[in-house]
């Protein structure tokens, strides 16, 4: 390779380097916002609601339209709910109702084909990780990562149903029990070996992302190299439930790393967090309860040993029903609780009322030490378009919330460095 075949490569990943590194200070009284996008809206009636668009759930257009409307109302990301069962309003296993939505696209595909409808907006698929492979998650989110512009991002998942695991025949699951159900640790501790699973399947996705060097990628048809093969590694993970050489055939993404986020409730979720993630989404009930998240969160990342210098954003989730009056709100949702037969519950905390009401508790839990709030509409698009049209106007006026996209990437929006290649570093140090 010529030296300035090599100068030019350089230079083309310093620039996207410096693009995703040349952020604004980040403000902290500006909080973020992401939304969480599941079928008809996160009540189970949504979809009998005025306004609803059932027909068209499985559509790539209906979800075209959620997201732009998510990027109109600037939101750093979105995230698309994904399992590999049909859903169910029993936790262990499926139920026989038919008056729910039931089925699903896949999530990767679903944000593969938003990418170039969108420009500035994250798109975080959910994937499975117990029944999937680590290599083909790490391809398909790196591809993301470049259709999309570096903004990617990645839920993990992990399953414990039995029909799940049926759907593949290659293993067995601990199965949770109704009294498990009780308390979230009690689930999690039950869970513990599919969390420590996780744990290797997210260190192995970020050690193949890495496995390319940035400047790997010569194509230099001059002296008819396209790659430097030295800057090609083999990650040669080997680990209690599966071993993986690498390297990965697709490039380093232009995140470097797309975010990684996890939904967690107890202890040992959140040291899977403090151990791979960049984002968690909690979920208190109360100001108290947030304090006392926060708390744990902390100590987790303690006692797994993160480094003080790599930030682990904390977002809390809200179930939302938004309207201009609240009592309005309010009878929305005893409507739809009297279409599905029962009160609506959640694993979050539910919010019902107007968006000043609820800009009001956002702030009020932003000042207590959250970064931000992913928000569950529980009807869509009224309660998306409630919150990118009323309560983040409401922000703006308070001065808590962006007026326009300062970043391109969605590591830019969190505040969050593009991190150095972990082979290149080494190589470096030698």
């Amino acid at each position: 390779m010529t030296g300035q075949s090599r100068n030019q490569s350089q230079g083309h990943v310093q620039g996207r380097e410096d693009r995703d590194n040349r952020q604004p200070p980040q403000d902290r009284s500006r909080l973020h916002l992401a939304v969480a996008l599941d079928g008809a809206g996160w009540h189970p009636a949504a979809w009998r609601a005025d306004g609803a668009r059932p027909a068209e759930l499985f559509t790539a257009g209906y979800w075209a339209d959620l997201v732009a409307e998510a990027e109109r109302g600037l939101l750093d990301l979105v995230t698309l709910e994904d399992t590999l069962a049909v859903q169910s309003s029993r936790f262990t296993g499926p139920d026989d109702r038919t008056d729910q939505v039931r089925g699903r696209l896949d999530a990767v595909l679903i944000a593969g084909r938003i990418a170039p409808l969108t420009s500035r907006i994250g798109l975080v698929p959910t994937t499975n990780i117990t029944h999937t492979e680590p290599f083909h998650l790490s391809t398909a989110l790196a591809t993301l990562d470049f259709t999309s512009l570096g903004r990617a991002g990645w839920r993990p998942q992990l399953s414990s149903r039995a029909d799940d695991a049926a759907h593949f025949g290659r293993r067995t699951t601990e199965q949770l029990t109704e009294d498990d159900l009780r308390d979230p640790a009690l689930i999690a501790e039950r869970l513990r070996p599919l969390f420590d699973e996780a744990a290797d399947v997210v260190e192995v996705v970020r050690r193949l992302w890495d496995s390319w060097e940035d400047d790997a990628e010569i194509r230099d048809a001059g002296t008819g190299r396209f790659v430097d093969r030295t800057r090609l590694h083999a990650i040669d993970f080997d680990g209690e439930h599966f071993s993986v050489r690498g390297p990965s055939i697709t490039p380093r993404p232009p995140q470097g790393q797309p975010p990684v986020a996890v939904l967690a409730h107890a202890a040992i979720p959140y040291e899977l967090a403090a151990k791979g993630a960049d984002l968690v989404f909690v979920t208190p009930h109360s100001r108290s309860g947030t304090a006392a998240v926060l708390g744990e969160v902390e100590a987790a990342k303690a006692a797994v040993g993160r480094p003080t210098d790599r930030p682990l954003k904390v977002f809390a989730d809200l179930l939302v029903l938004l309207d201009e009056r609240p009592d309005a709100a309010a009878r929305r949702r005893e409507r739809l609780d009297e279409l599905d037969g029962a009160p609506l519950g959640s694993d979050a905390e539910i919010f019902t009322g107007t968006p000043a009401e609820l800009a009001d508790l956002l702030l009020d839990r932003h000042a207590a030490g959250l970064d931000g709030f992913r928000l569950r509409p529980a009807e869509l698009p009224h309660d998306l378009t409630a919150i990118t049209r009323g309560l983040v106007p409401e922000l703006q006026r308070r001065g808590a919330f962006r007026t326009a996209y300062t970043a391109d990437t969605l590591r830019g929006h969190l505040g969050l460095p593009r991190p150095t290649g972990r082979y290149a570093s080494a190589r470096s140090a030698g």
